[in-house]
This record gives C-alpha cells, structure tokens and sequence, in this order.
C-alpha cells in the first residue's frame, strides 16, 4: 500500500494576448500586478505543495515569464490554443499527482475555499471537485480539482476544440462517466446572479481596484471570500461597474 502523500499544484492559465483585454496580467491592480496578488494569495493555502503558471510560448508572453522566473514562481511555456495539453505538460514538468485549476483572470481566489477544496476532494472517492457548476459562489471566486492522471486520460482522448480550449469540460459535460463533487458554498456568499469578481474587460480591472481599495484598508491583501461579499452588499454600486460585462459561452 502506497501511503505517500499526494503532490498537489496550482496551476494559473495566463497570458497577455487576451482580445477583450491585452496585458491584463501585468496590468496594475493595488500596487502590484494583478498576476501577483493571485499568486501572493495563493501562497496562503495550507494544502497547496507548489504553483505553476502555464502561459504560452508565444513573444507575447516573454514579460509574463519573466516576472514568473524574477519572483521565483515556476513558469511552464506551451501551446497557446490548445490550453489543455499546455496545463497537462505543465503539471508533468510540476510532477503533479492532483490539480488545482486557477485561472489567471480570477485575483481574488481565495485560499480558503481552495483549502476547503482540496481537503473535501481528499475525503471523497472522485474524478473532479467544483463549486463552478451548483451552488453560490461567486464568479472568481471558483475552485477546481481533480488527479493529473484524469486529466491526462482526458487529453489523449478529447479532440474537440471547446475541450482543448476549456481543459475541465470533460468532468461536468459527462457526469456518467465523472464522479462529481459538488461543492456547495455559504448561503453567506450569496450575491446577485450577474456579479463579476474577475477579469476580462477594463471595466472589470476597475471593479476589482475599488473593491481591493476598500478591503486592502481594512484586511491588507488576503481579504477573505466572505468579506468580498459583505462589501458588496453593503456597497451595490460598486457591482454596476461591470455589470454588463458578457463573455463568450463555452460552446
């Protein structure tokens, strides 16, 4: 029996290539770019063994690595269509055993809910854990885990196009052949349907500086989900900044 503990990464898909908004990765939110927060906040977690951030091996991204190699976080360069083979490779090259899947437009992660995650993936005999797909949580502030060998089995059989840009849709889009752990949030996280807490548009950059000047007084940089919330609640307004923000369906 093989008692070894199982090696467990983050991985942050980023790059500055974004059509809705170029450079949004090093774009300045609180002082520092916007990668940065994610990965300082990231670094909170307790579960986590390791980060990697999987950009892509275009020029574009050249600034993206390097502030990975000149901050000491680990950078994998691969394909830039075909994000899932770019996000298995990393996680070869990371010797991952589990992922933690974290996109880089999401800088308000919260460390706590992916420690719930993964301790909740842990206890249960699963293909795949989120709280993307039924519960209450926020958008931005996801979490997603699953086995780097599923995921691997998951690339050498899925050509789809949506697959290879959407690296985890295979989990949800096939729960008889996925057992899913759906992770519910607090009722306490409860915000209204069309709330944006990530980053796709220069409205949505200005509505995560107002929300980190506010929180930043008060918690410094490791704000929790819960308090995100509370502000919002008690402050609507700072949710019409980008309320009518929309993004591409998956399909």
């Amino acid at each position: 029996m093989n008692n070894t503990k199982p090696r467990i990464v983050a991985s942050i898909e980023a790059r500055m290539s974004s059509s809705r908004f170029p450079g949004k990765m090093l774009a300045d939110l609180g002082g520092m770019p916007v990668i940065q927060l994610l990965v300082e906040r990231l670094k909170e977690s307790k579960l986590l063994d390791d980060i990697v951030i999987a950009t892509t091996d275009q020029k574009s991204d050249d600034a993206l690595a390097k502030w990975a190699e000149d901050n000491n976080v680990k950078v994998f360069r691969g394909s830039e269509d075909d994000v899932l083979l770019r996000v298995v490779e990393a996680h070869k090259f990371m010797n991952s055993d589990i992922i933690v899947e974290i996109t880089g437009d999401c800088p308000f992660t919260d460390p706590d809910i992916i420690d719930i995650g993964i301790s909740t993936f842990m206890a249960n005999e699963c293909d795949y854990l989120t709280n993307c797909e039924v519960s209450s949580a926020p958008p931005g502030l996801y979490v997603q885990v699953f086995t780097y060998k599923s995921l691997e089995e998951i690339e050498s059989k899925y050509k789809d196009s949506a697959v290879r840009e959407h690296v985890s849709l295979p989990f949800y889009e096939n729960p008889d052949k996925y057992k899913i752990v759906h992770l519910m949030s607090s009722p306490k996280l409860k915000l209204p349907e069309y709330t944006r807490i990530y980053l796709d548009y220069e409205e949505d950059l200005e509505f995560l500086r107002q929300v980190f000047k506010e929180l930043y007084l008060k918690f410094g940089i490791n704000f929790n989900a819960e308090q995100i919330v509370n502000l919002l609640l008690s402050k609507p307004q700072l949710i019409e900044i980008n309320r009518y923000c929309e993004n591409k369906p998956v399909r």
